[in-house]
């Protein structure tokens, strides 16, 4: 007789559930902001030191965020775990469909096994966090599963626009899995959730309308009143902390953030290292932008690929924030050995990507989708990329992996 157990007996069961494996991908294309703040007629400074930014990596039509999405999946599933996977969320506020989830799209191009549960999550940058807690919670019901979580976007702006320089694309997925092989979630997390407008795309829109500075003092006063509920819940400080990750829209901001959570009872030893790993979380960013959902994740496997001080044991505390606004602090812990789990050689491989000139920027990434009469269209050139937007038929995207 089979034995089912109630929801109080499995959550009695000390389960270690977190991030068995993570990926990235962004597009081939990058724009140097030197060149840009030259073509602007503004000082490079103003990106450089104002944002902290050097480069934005910048997508064609033929890579979207289920091409990314795929490409940063494919990059550390084995074959094995595509047949484990029960369940795929790609979070993304660059949707392409209003009906038909990115994530049906990706198990499609990866070849996930059928039975699998797939969509799509949406809440501005914030949404890849949600998926990471259902995903957790799933795993706690199913303790045999493996959930791909993915957070995949296409920041994008405008010509001439004050968001210009801190547009982006890219993609971060991770496997959940109970025994996690990078970082094990502690149950800790704390969301708030305020009905504000300081960021948003009506469906009419093909690019955002932003309250440029509103935005940026709800991102720290929801970190404020976040963390403040967090260590009063949770009794954590910053001492407990190895790094602090932040949603990066531009790394500048989350040093503002940094410096406001910054306790004057912190040894200026203390400081000085959680500043230094910070330093380490950002320089990805620094290379690419902005990738909404993705952005905290990114500098989360930018602080474990190249900070030299964490060791198995330390605990990273995450700050996530999306426009409108959702907000949550959480935390994990760093696995004996997760350090074989990682691409030592990532900042390496981002220098050889092709850089754009201004005029070549503007081209690629704002061009027009141009259809027939018959809703179709056929493109070219994508050979560079892992997985390609090839076609549209009658209105429906075709997707493909690039044969190599």
């Amino acid at each position: 007789m089979k034995r089912f157990f109630t929801m109080n007996e499995k959550t009695e069961v000390n389960m270690t559930i977190g991030i068995d494996k993570i990926g990235f991908a962004t597009s081939q294309y990058v724009l140097k902001l030197q060149d840009l703040a030259e073509a602007r007629g503004v000082d490079p400074e103003k990106f450089s030191k104002g944002l902290l930014l050097n480069e934005i990596s910048i997508a064609p039509l033929t890579e979207d965020i289920v091409t990314l999405a795929a490409s940063a999946s494919n990059s550390i599933l084995t074959d094995k775990e595509k047949e484990k996977i029960d369940m795929v969320i790609v979070a993304t506020e660059s949707g392409i469909d209003q009906s038909k989830a990115a994530a049906v799209f990706v198990h499609g191009l990866l070849g996930i096994q059928p039975f699998a549960r797939s969509f799509e999550m949406k809440e501005a940058c914030y949404g890849a966090t949600a998926a990471l807690h259902y995903a957790k919670l799933h795993v706690e019901n199913s303790p045999e599963s493996k959930v791909l979580v993915i957070a995949s976007d296409i920041a994008k702006y405008g010509v001439g626009t004050p968001g210009e320089p801190t547009q982006g694309a890219g993609s971060v997925a991770m496997l959940i899995t109970q025994n996690p092989r990078i970082m094990a979630f502690n149950n800790d997390n704390v969301a708030q959730t305020r009905d504000i407008m300081d960021f948003w795309r009506p469906n009419y829109s093909s690019t955002p309308y932003v309250n440029g500075m509103y935005s940026t003092q709800q991102y720290l006063d929801c970190l404020t009143t976040t963390w403040d509920e967090y260590k009063k819940r949770y009794d954590w400080t910053m001492d407990d902390f190895v790094a602090i990750c932040f949603h990066l829209p531009y790394p500048k901001l989350a040093l503002k953030g940094l410096r406001k959570m910054m306790d004057k009872t912190l040894s200026k030893e203390k400081q000085d290292s959680l500043q230094e790993n910070f330093d380490k979380s950002i320089l990805y960013s620094q290379m690419i932008g902005n990738i909404y959902t993705g952005s905290l994740f990114l500098g989360l496997l930018s602080l474990l690929e190249n900070a030299e001080t964490l060791k198995a044991g330390d605990k990273i505390a995450l700050y996530s924030y999306g426009s409108g606004a959702v907000s949550e602090f959480f935390s994990g812990e760093l696995v004996e050995g997760y350090e074989a789990y990682l691409d030592k050689d990532r900042l390496s491989k981002l220098k050889q990507r092709t850089a754009l000139s201004v005029v070549d920027y503007e081209k690629v990434f704002f061009e027009d989708l141009q259809l027939d009469e018959s809703g179709s269209a056929q493109f070219a050139a994508y050979e560079h990329q892992d997985y390609a937007l090839v076609e549209i038929v009658d209105h429906q995207r075709r997707y493909s992996k690039v044969e190599k």
